[in-house]
């Protein structure tokens, strides 16, 4: 019924830039709160960065100042700038979707990640 798909993840070296993008298809009706997620070997996954539909934000301490979110309600699309990248931001990314489906319902979903690795 709806996927969420990830990209723009890869290797940066420390202090470097990645741009993650996530983008909403099917039975859309709206998208309520949209969100970047992370989840680092061996560790519970915790949220990075969310932002509602009308534009309020909540970013984790660890990102604040380094990372932006932004998303486009139209093209159901959310975009993670990621700055001054240190290397225990590493971990695989999951964007995540509170969505009201066309007949009616709400759920949440979660795209299938996207490895973010910063390493020199």
């Amino acid at each position: 019924q709806v996927q969420l798909v990830e990209s723009g993840g890869g290797l940066v070296q420390p202090g470097g830039s990645l741009r993650l993008s996530c983008a909403a298809a099917g039975t859309i009706f709206s998208i309520y709160t949209m969100g970047w997620y992370r989840q680092a070997l061996g560790k519970e996954r915790e949220l990075v960065a969310t932002i509602t539909r009308g534009g309020s934000i909540a970013y984790a301490d660890s990102v604040k100042g380094r990372f932006t979110i932004s998303r486009d309600n139209a093209k159901n699309t959310v975009t993670l700038q990621m700055n001054s990248l240190k290397p225990e931001d590493t971990a695989v990314y999951y964007c995540k979707g509170n969505v009201q489906l066309v007949d009616g319902r709400t759920r949440g979903y979660w795209g299938q990640g996207t490895q973010v690795t910063v390493s020199s």
